[in-house]
């Protein structure tokens, strides 16, 4: 997979995407990333890329000129290589990331992220992208924390980037719940014991476990991924017990 960005600091995505997951999927040469600075391509004399909108407001436009002339620049060098693939630009306006989205992009060959880093965008822009995208209903100085998220995210479902393929279908959202409380040695630390369930071998019985805490902690914390959550018979049956054992609580 090629991901190309455009932005306007590169240099925020050296050391972040050099490390880890993503960094190590660089090195394995299953992932090429290329981040381009728009600014090289103004033909403005004081290197300017935005401007007052036009009819008045508050703030700077990015302009439509240097992210076009960046576009054909990255066409070019992939021409005849590479399918044009999908043009994500990070808007608060898009389309909300999340676990599906990012299974989505990882199929695709070729991905590019345009940040904005001003008050908003000349509409023209909108016509090169395929996909308008936003983390959530919040204001970040600019579409390069954003596109990190979604990088690192879709990176992860890559063919070959982990090591044990059953890890990213083992993530929290995932199966569309939360992911069940784990732990590690000791099983007693500070008095506070791992569920003797954890420890018994019994394979069966720790699959039963898990599933009931995956759907409590998601009942408990974010009941809102249950009403899409596509749950078996059995899954359903614990639901309904556990909605029941906290009526009794209350």
């Amino acid at each position: 997979m090629r991901i190309d960005i455009l932005s306007l600091f590169p240099n925020m995505f050296a050391a972040p995407l050099g490390e880890s997951i993503v960094g190590r999927a660089q090195e394995d040469g299953l992932v090429d990333l290329h981040v381009t600075d728009f600014r090289q391509f103004t033909t403005d004399k004081h290197r300017h890329v935005d401007d007052a909108p036009f009819g008045g407001g508050a703030g700077m436009l990015l302009q439509a000129q240097p992210i076009f002339d960046a576009m054909d620049h990255i066409k070019k060098e992939i021409d005849g290589q590479l399918p044009r693939g999908r043009v994500i630009l990070m808007d608060p306006a898009g389309r909300k990331f999340d676990q599906d989205y990012a299974k989505e992009l990882a199929e695709e060959e070729h991905l590019t992220f345009i940040c904005g880093h001003y008050e908003g965008y000349d509409e023209r822009i909108r016509q090169l992208v395929t996909d308008e995208a936003s983390l959530g209903d919040y204001v970040l100085t600019g579409g390069e924390l954003a596109a990190m998220v979604m990088i690192d995210a879709t990176v992860r479902f890559v063919p070959g980037v982990l090591g044990n393929q059953e890890s990213p279908t083992g993530d929290s959202f995932s199966n569309g719940l939360l992911e069940y409380p784990q732990y590690t040695r000791p099983a007693d630390f500070r008095g506070m014991q791992v569920p003797e369930v954890l420890t018994s071998g019994n394979h069966q019985k720790i699959a039963e476990w898990r599933m009931r805490e995956s759907l409590r902690r998601t009942l408990l914390r974010r009941p809102d991924l249950l009403e899409k959550a596509h749950l078996s018979p059995e899954q359903a049956i614990m639901l309904q017990d556990l909605k029941l054992e906290y009526e009794d609580l209350d």
